[in-house]
């Protein structure tokens, strides 16, 4: 079995981890330092599995780079036309008169998240970082202790079944002083140690949305790059579903746009890729597309729940940086401004432990000072209710959130979050009108401005080696069998946005069985956090399998 050791090991090459990286390796070059720092990324490239918005909050990226660095940043066009909306179920629109707190975006920058880290990418090599894509972490190795002390990834070369083939590779274990875990939203790894560790001891647990995105060409003047457009209402019902949707001008006559959902919804057959063609169907959004053509598709989580959902983000020998800790400011739908300060934060923290060569739990303590020093805290604290008492409508909950803007976020009444998991109901306890028969007429799709989930799969490019075990694992197929399928109705099958799940019908007996597309998964990770009884797990495919996003 091949080992390897370095330094610091950086699991993930998003923008948190390649933040940490950089300001890592600027850190200990000050010192005079001579340290290895390594970056292990799943996707075959940086940025093929990075899906964001984005409009991106410009600020902190000069605290990262230098003046020249920062002038090179690929941002694709700064924002100009600023608005907020609320569809309408007759097909009208209302624009607000107003930013609704937190959602001006006045000096910010429209981007593709995948290419500005492709970006970063280039400036980490220069300074020395060792980047290895296309590599799975599979487990985390622990000492005797339970201290983290590095990964091993996937080994290669097996069946359908898991038999070794003779192309069969064992996986290499790779050992750090300090191991970072960037891995983004619902980390397969760090999910491992959170439990491992009760890293979640005493904090509400995370919730998530789910964002369906695609990207068009369209006709010259439909659209001006840097306009930005938020919307809610249609498709969503207040108090059922929360989220809305985006609408961002770039340049070259194309826009991004797509629909993001709450996962605490309630519907077992509730559709958030089906509800994003819906939404565009509003004549607000068609006339934007009429004439153009997708170009690119994929689909993301968030993490929503906010400063009481953040984990403990260290640990002896680890930290967790970005998603991955739960950093994401709900009101402002953004996170990779922050994802870049945590990661400035723990290089700051990692260098410290280096120098003085101690990287327990005590050390690496200063993490979180830092933090809790720094915007994260600032940003995250005072609206740290906001996502619970949205639990209670627009009305109601936007009553309690501008209350929270006077007190500081402190809030009385505030709705008990539960895990996604936990909040959608059996077929038969749902007594509302379900997904298809409120959309009924609406979800046959003309190829032309609506699409199936098979044409998202196509427009993420996403391939997987189909000579591998299942990376989508069924916790207790009895169980699954029992109740996810037969009492929930596979709502997995409706969740997931690329059509991984589909219930199948023996034309004979009328049994009910789960026929499992592992190779359409676009890597949302919806599935791990949002299945009843907890029933899926998600873990790593072979190393560069997955989608391969280029402007996402």
């Amino acid at each position: 079995m091949d080992n390897i050791s370095t330094d610091v090991l950086i699991v993930g090459g998003g923008p948190a981890g390649l933040s940490t990286a950089i300001a890592l390796a600027d850190k200990l070059k000050q010192r005079g330092e001579n340290k290895k720092i390594m970056l292990i990324e799943k996707g075959s490239s940086i940025g093929s599995h990075i899906l964001s918005g984005a409009v991106i909050r410009p600020e902190v990226f000069k605290h990262l780079l230098t003046t020249g660095e920062f002038d090179g940043i690929p941002f694709d066009s700064k924002v100009g036309d600023d608005v907020t909306l609320k569809l309408n179920d007759n097909g009208s629109e209302t624009v607000l008169p107003f930013h609704p707190p937190y959602m001006s975006n006045y000096g910010n920058y429209v981007a593709s998240l995948s290419q500005v880290c492709k970006y970063l990418a280039t400036l980490a090599e220069e300074r020395g970082v060792e980047i290895y894509t296309g590599f799975s972490v599979d487990s985390v190795v622990y000492d005797s202790d339970n201290k983290v002390i590095g990964v091993k990834t996937k080994d290669t070369g097996v069946d359908h079944h898991g038999v070794k083939q003779k192309n069969f590779q064992e996986g290499t274990t790779v050992e750090a002083a300090i191991t970072v875990f960037a891995e983004g939203t619902r980390g397969s790894a760090v999910k491992t140690v959170v439990e491992k560790l009760n890293l979640d001891a005493g904090k509400n647990p995370q919730v998530y949305s789910l964002g369906v995105k695609e990207i068009w060409k369209v006709p010259d003047g439909r659209v001006e790059a840097g306009s930005v457009k938020h919307t809610f209402g249609y498709p969503l019902r207040d108090k059922e579903e929360f989220g809305g949707g985006f609408i961002y001008g770039l340049s070259e006559n194309r826009v991004a746009l797509g629909l993001v959902v709450g996962l605490d919804y309630q519907d077992p057959s509730f559709d958030v890729h089906a509800a994003m063609q819906v939404w565009k169907t509003h004549p607000y959004i068609s006339k934007i597309l009429e004439g153009g053509h997708v170009i690119e598709a994929g689909a993301k989580t968030l993490p929503e729940g906010g400063w009481n959902s953040v984990v403990k983000y260290y640990a002896d020998n680890m930290m967790i940086v970005g998603d991955s800790a739960g950093f994401l400011s709900t009101p402002r739908l953004k996170g990779v401004h922050l994802a870049v300060r945590s990661g400035i934060c723990a290089a700051t923290a990692a260098s410290e432990a280096l120098v003085n060569g101690d990287t327990s739990k005590a050390s690496l303590s200063k993490y979180e000072e830092l933090v809790n020093g720094s915007s994260i805290y600032k940003e995250l604290y005072p609206v740290r209710n906001m996502r619970a008492v949205m639990q209670d409508g627009m009305l109601i909950g936007g009553l309690k959130m501008s209350l929270q803007l006077i007190t500081g976020g402190a809030c009385l009444m505030v709705p008990k979050v539960e895990a996604d998991y936990l909040t959608t109901k059996t077929i038969r306890a749902f007594s509302a009108e379900p997904f298809k028969d409120r959309f009924a007429g609406k979800l046959d799709y003309d190829k032309k401005l609506t699409f199936d989930k098979v044409t998202t799969v196509y427009y993420s490019k996403a391939m997987h080696d189909e000579n591998q075990v299942p990376h989508l694992v069924v916790n207790n197929e009895e169980q699954f069998k029992s109740s996810n399928i037969n009492e929930f109705g596979l709502a997995e099958a409706s969740m997931c946005p690329a059509e991984v799940y589909e219930l199948h019908i023996d034309k004979k007996s009328g049994e009910k069985s789960l026929r499992l597309h592992a190779e359409n998964c676009v890597h949302c990770k919806t599935c791990d956090i949002k299945s009843p009884n907890s029933g899926i797990t998600w873990t790593t495919p072979y190393g560069g399998d997955g989608p391969d996003y280029n402007m996402m």
